[in-house]
């Protein structure tokens, strides 16, 4: 049986890197007691895959992971044991049962949304409008260093949404109106999908430059707020939360 399981990241937690996440989380199945499955062969190893790994020094509220387990007493149970085995800055928020053929956490990701505040006060250029005039061009070129070239590429296709939103307005969740507010952070929904993935410095680097700045070093701080999947229906493909492909077991 396949599960899918989701879970949040706060804290020093940031600081760990993602091969030491994915040793963490083997620690922690043994911990729980979990019956997970082993690969076979001569070096067996836990069934594990994760949708995206997060960034060093990036907080998320929903990551995910993918397991297969031998036998069960319910995703709640799973959820306890694991809560109980977990350190401050990690939380498993659902255990969720995969139907037969579904895709892999990692195959599944199509897109992320994140929250973006900064850590020394907001520059006096970053405002609504000067955000609203960037999201309305045509184009938004970034140039991405590789270890060989330089590439120059258009990011506006792959930003679905650029905002601002107050972190108390209940209301602004599923509102892509800009406004203003004492305590405004950007959001944005970007394509990170394998063949178009964004992050959300790129974004923040190519505002800076359609401004005459130059982003600071350390300047921002990224919470990870969901990372989604394309679902199919009458409309065509909509984005959905990674759970929402699993069901309560």
């Amino acid at each position: 049986m396949k599960v899918r399981i989701q879970y949040a990241r706060h804290g020093v937690m940031k600081f760990i890197g993602h091969l030491d996440m994915m040793r963490y989380f083997q620690k922690s199945m043994r911990r729980a007691e979990i019956d997970i499955a082993y690969s076979g062969g001569f070096s067996p190893h836990q069934i594990m895959s994760f949708a995206s790994p997060l960034g060093v020094g990036m907080e998320s509220e929903s990551e995910y992971m993918d397991i297969e387990i031998n036998s069960h007493q319910g995703g709640r149970a799973m959820r306890d044991a694991l809560n109980a085995v977990m350190v401050p800055g990690m939380e498993i928020l659902s255990v969720r049962a995969l139907p037969q053929g579904a895709q892999n956490a990692m195959a599944s990701v199509a897109a992320a949304g994140y929250l973006v505040s900064f850590r020394a006060g907001k520059p006096a250029f970053v405002t609504a409008e000067t955000l609203r005039r960037f999201y309305e061009k045509e184009q938004i070129p970034f140039v991405k260093q590789t270890k060989k070239q330089q590439l120059t590429m258009d990011l506006k296709p792959a930003i679905y949404e650029l905002s601002y939103r107050s972190m108390g307005n209940e209301d602004m969740a599923d509102c892509g109106a800009i406004t203003e507010a004492a305590n405004d952070v950007i959001y944005m929904l970007v394509n990170a999908s394998s063949s178009g993935n964004i992050k959300p410095v790129m974004v923040m680097e190519a505002f800076y430059r359609d401004n005459g700045e130059t982003l600071p070093e350390f300047a921002l701080a990224v919470t990870r707020t969901e990372i989604y999947g394309n679902r199919e229906n009458a409309d065509g493909k909509k984005l959905m939360p990674l759970k929402e492909a699993g069901e309560e077991f």
